[in-house]
């Protein structure tokens, strides 16, 4: 399913040349590039707008062809913490009309990533009367109910309701994230499009386990259990390191914390003496952030991957390890439940303690047969996340909406959006 459009991908608050796995680069990151990738495959034109970070970035960088990054002036040049972002939304949406007018460019429509990016687009449909498409990614009501110490803004929830109720269609990675925003935040079901989100099967693929630590420099005869992702308390990295913890004297066993940067240090020191007081820090290493095209070489090494989250609106990192075959213990939250299947694919824990995570992490390091078993069924079930399916449902979404605008746009125009001094 081919189309040729022009398309304005609004990721305000971070880029998807960013790493990820630092504090503001995660899976979102890796599906706004990806999905553009495929959309210029076929046919479309898209411009990424993304805030500028680095003041010695160029002004546009080509993704790919028919896919081009755009760094707009908002702020100052550096990063910010996501807290001071909405100060600078204005000045992000006149740097962006800037951008438009001066090279005389016309969208068909826009498709927006994050609550920021919703607040921008709403507000650019009324100038070139153009539909939204929006994604959330994450909801920050649901953050703040998954976990008693999150404190997401009411600013974030007045956005997410004025974007849920006013976007002309509004892209979700599962059925689960669907009846959220629909109870929630009044969103009309009719306007929401369930597409899942996408994964490389080419790079993400079973490779020789041995090949893969001699590569990382670890050795065959451990127990490797691995995390990937952003250093942040509602990944629940502290659950899983309380579950290796009663692994210790059982064999040897290493866990390979993969993700973060100078930002999440804080909570790094926290995990870091948490492991400590608990007797396994020489069994624990931050790796860092890593490139997402070696995150293969970790996943194939690994003997289970642990997504202990408190909330996941997909769960891209679930399905990247299912790719290379290696089987998953994760929390019962969210878009987990559409991608691991429990007890053929991997393991849900209904539980956010770390004694049912360590139950699992026994029975699988146990158990290569059954690794093997689930890793098997696990590259098979991962298929259907394909990107090229991804694309033809995204790109399914955009023809039904603009062939129905005209008619009869479905959702209404940014009349209640708060203001960022709210």
């Amino acid at each position: 399913m081919n189309a040729t459009y022009r398309i304005a991908f609004i990721s305000a608050h971070t880029s998807p040349l960013a790493r990820p796995g630092s504090r503001e680069a995660g899976g979102m990151n890796v599906y706004v590039r990806k999905l553009s990738e495929e959309l210029a495959r076929r046919g479309s034109c898209v411009d990424i707008f993304t805030r500028r970070t680095d003041q010695d970035s160029p002004e546009t960088t080509v993704l790919a062809e028919g896919v081009r990054v755009v760094h707009l002036k908002a702020g100052p040049a550096q990063p910010l913490p996501k807290e001071e972002l909405p100060q600078h939304l204005e000045a992000f949406e006149e740097s962006l009309l800037r951008f438009q007018k001066g090279r005389n460019l016309n969208y068909d429509l826009l498709h927006s990533h994050y609550w920021l990016s919703g607040w921008v687009a709403e507000r650019l449909k009324l100038r070139w009367r153009v539909p939204h498409v929006a994604m959330f990614h994450t909801l920050g009501q649901v953050k703040n109910q998954a976990r008693i110490t999150e404190r997401e803004p009411p600013f974030r929830i007045e956005t997410e309701r004025a974007v849920a109720q006013g976007a002309d269609r509004i892209v979700c990675a599962s059925e689960h994230e669907k009846q959220l925003l629909v109870q929630l935040y009044g969103a009309r079901p009719q306007c929401i499009a369930v597409v899942p989100c996408g994964v490389d099967l080419d790079l993400f693929r079973p490779m020789d386990r041995e090949e893969a630590r001699r590569r990382l420099g670890l050795r065959d005869h451990e127990r490797i259990i691995l995390f990937v992702g952003r250093i942040e308390p509602l990944k629940g990295i502290d659950i899983l390191i309380g579950a290796a913890a009663q692994l210790h004297g059982q064999g040897d066993f290493y866990l390979l914390i993969v993700g973060g940067d100078g930002r999440a240090r804080s909570e790094m020191t926290r995990l870091q003496r948490l492991a400590g007081g608990l007797g396994i820090d020489h069994h624990v290493s931050f790796v860092g952030p890593v490139d997402h095209e070696r995150l293969p070489l970790f996943y194939n090494a690994a003997d289970v991957c642990v997504v202990p989250s408190f909330y996941e609106s997909f769960g891209l990192v679930a399905v990247e390890a299912m790719a290379c075959g290696t089987p998953v213990v994760a929390s019962r939250v969210g878009g987990l439940t559409a991608t691991v299947r429990d007890g053929e694919t991997g393991y849900l824990v209904p539980w956010h303690c770390a004694e049912p995570f360590a139950e699992r992490l026994e029975l699988l390091l146990g158990n290569e047969e059954l690794r093997r078993a689930l890793g098997r069924a696990a590259r098979e079930q991962v298929q259907r996340f394909r990107w090229a399916s991804v694309g033809e449902g995204v790109i399914k979404v955009y023809r039904e909406l603009l062939e129905a605008t005209a008619a009869a746009p479905c959702g209404s125009l940014a009349g209640a959006l708060p203001r960022p001094s709210a």
